[in-house]
């Protein structure tokens, strides 16, 4: 089902707009369309994103409550970063 949007704008920002999308080969609609598309699918994204780190948060919390996390020393944990961090950087050298 496709729905319509509208919106006001001054007549000159309007004229402005369809001299650009028709130089660049488009309508004015087009070019609407294209930018809604492209919000919609980095909303997607963000949502995607978002699930993604509840799940992990809700996994660690869980871990927890079990009485399987393992804590480390804040030095420790920089070191490990550290190490890991020159790995990557070593094999996107080669």
């Amino acid at each position: 089902m496709e729905t319509r949007i509208q919106f006001r704008v001054d007549e000159v920002t309007k004229r402005l707009a369809q001299q650009m999308a028709e130089s660049q080969g488009r309508t004015l609609s087009d070019a609407c369309r294209e930018l809604t598309e492209e919000l919609a699918e980095a909303q997607r994204q963000t949502m995607l994103q978002d699930d993604w780190l509840t799940k992990q948060v809700n996994l660690a919390f869980e871990k927890y409550d079990a009485g399987k996390s393992v804590f480390i020393e804040n030095e420790d944990a920089k070191s490990r970063m550290a190490q890991f961090k020159a790995k990557i950087r070593s094999q996107i050298s080669q």
